[in-house]
């Protein structure tokens, strides 16, 4: 039973093996299964594109084989091995073939923060050094009221963006943030 529960707690981590340009990516497909309604994600950026000479503004994937999937591993079985261009990441340096997952605590929360704005950057865990990130913080009040993380300084930027990031999967976003909701923490 405790090895079930830790199992169905966790959003695991995909590799989708389509090319970026494929018309029916395995994300797409996942979402069309009715029961996975709302257990993918993928994480989107808005990218401008041309279209008979008109600029067309389109959400597509950060990395376009990165999918969470919040399942149990025995229910997410054989929709990989069904999927052909569907595959487990899997953790560098662990177990051999451990998959890479999330606890859902963690994922929620990162998942809530990216999901109250269309303008949210993408990072890897690589490239947020410690000169990127500053003070620990809490915003207090507004739409991500509760939320916590660090304070994102770019030189030349007139925004503050909260650090939310995903250390099991290497990935952090950057959601702006209004100044006055800005609390820091001690």
């Amino acid at each position: 039973m405790g090895a079930e529960k830790t199992s169905e707690d966790r959003w695991y981590v995909l590799r989708d093996l389509a090319r970026p340009n494929a018309k029916n990516p395995a994300y797409k497909q996942l979402q069309a299964m009715p029961e996975m309604k709302d257990c993918v994600f993928v994480p989107l950026k808005q990218h401008v594109f041309m279209e008979f000479g008109k600029r067309v503004v389109r959400f597509i994937p950060y990395m376009p084989d990165l999918v969470f999937v919040h399942k149990s591993k025995e229910e997410l079985d054989p929709i990989v091995r069904k999927m052909e261009l569907l595959q487990y990441r899997y953790v560098r340096g662990g177990k051999q073939f451990e998959a890479m997952s999330v606890r859902a605590e963690d994922f929620k929360k990162f998942k809530d923060a990216v999901e109250q704005t269309d303008n949210v950057e993408y990072y890897s865990y690589e490239e947020v050094s410690p000169r990127i990130y500053g003070k620990q913080i809490r915003i207090v009040g507004g739409r991500l009221n509760g939320f916590e993380g660090r304070l994102m300084s770019k030189k030349g930027s007139k925004f503050k963006r909260l650090l939310v990031d995903l250390r099991e999967c290497n990935l952090a976003a950057a959601i702006q943030v209004e100044s006055e909701f800005i609390q820091i923490v001690k």
